[in-house]
């Protein structure tokens, strides 16, 4: 089972975390822009080179260190083509290091609409008598509020290719509980949707008592995210709003089992610019500060867990 391998490897580098990989071209050191811009003009193509080469550095830095990465579809869907192209050679990069692939997409329809979503995010095509993976990732980011329609067939998918999904239920951003904090009945939604996801993942557990199905649930919302993991106990939570957002140590504590299992912490800007916050780092020395916060975010989870 796919979020097996997750875990496996979270035990196997005591670090529950995964760096979402969601750059925008000012994140990337000038010198590494300008190498692409004066070979090939400010064009998609230059843009979307630079990021490649910049995450090609990044993952060489974090593959022993960090279990997994998390490319937000978003950040490359902005550069057009190429940029989509960069999607899927960062993908293949990072599996080839041995790091699980979480591809934050948040796709959401029903159908066949959906199966194309999950044959492309997660499975396979079959081109004549030849079966290719057009993206490769290991898991992806769904949003479930279409309901069972928009889930089944990311199910057959997982079931059928060893891949996982998570499902948005509390989200970080400051007006989630618009909707989310609704009651329906006596639950809030978010937690509905919690209880849809242990039921979707039901027929799915693997070794470490987790289903394929995992959930979305923000950082920056401790209290909710620790009722839920006492709620969800077959439910890997990904975890957003690390860092950045404002999230930290003790409020993420809530999401992990009595064996420190059962969820993987998402930082994205933090790690990414790190190296324009440290003190007198050279740009060209990018990748050793992006290592340095990983290991910084690292120590900060498991000092915690560990107390």
């Amino acid at each position: 089972m796919s979020l097996d391998r997750l875990i496996k490897r979270i035990d196997a580098m005591h670090n529950p975390s995964v760096v979402g990989l969601d750059p925008k071209l000012e994140y990337v050191p000038q010198f590494l822009q300008d190498a692409f811009f004066e070979k090939e003009g400010y064009t998609l193509e230059a843009a979307a080179n630079a990021i490649l080469a910049y995450n090609k550095a990044l993952i060489d830095a974090l593959c022993d260190i960090v279990p997994a990465i998390k490319p937000q579809a978003a950040y490359y869907e902005m550069y057009g083509w190429p940029g989509m192209r960069t999607l899927v050679e960062t993908i293949r990069y990072a599996r080839e290091k041995g790091m699980f692939v979480i591809t934050d997409g948040k796709r959401n329809d029903i159908g066949a609409t959906m199966t194309a979503y999950a044959a492309a995010h997660l499975g396979s095509v079959s081109i004549g008598d030849t079966k290719v993976e057009p993206f490769g990732a290991d898991a992806l980011t769904v949003n479930g509020y279409l309901g069972t329609d928009g889930i089944q067939p990311l199910l057959e998918i997982c079931e059928k290719q060893d891949k996982g999904i998570f499902v948005l239920a509390k989200t970080s951003n400051p007006s989630s509980g618009e909707i989310q904090d609704r009651k329906i009945g006596k639950k809030p939604v978010y937690e509905v949707m919690g209880d849809m996801c242990e039921d979707w993942g039901s027929a799915h557990i693997g070794a470490y008592g987790y289903s394929s199905v995992g959930a979305v649930v923000g950082a920056t919302y401790p209290e909710q995210l620790a009722d839920l993991r006492k709620k969800l106990p077959h439910t890997m939570f990904l975890v957003p709003g690390y860092g950045a957002q404002g999230g930290g140590a003790q409020g993420v504590s809530g999401a992990f089992d009595a064996n420190r299992r059962g969820a993987v912490i998402n930082s994205s800007r933090a790690i990414l610019c790190a190296w324009k916050k440290e003190p007198n780092c050279p740009e060209t020395e990018f990748a050793q500060a992006v290592r340095r916060e990983a290991i910084r975010m690292r120590d900060d989870i498991t000092a915690y867990l560990h107390r």
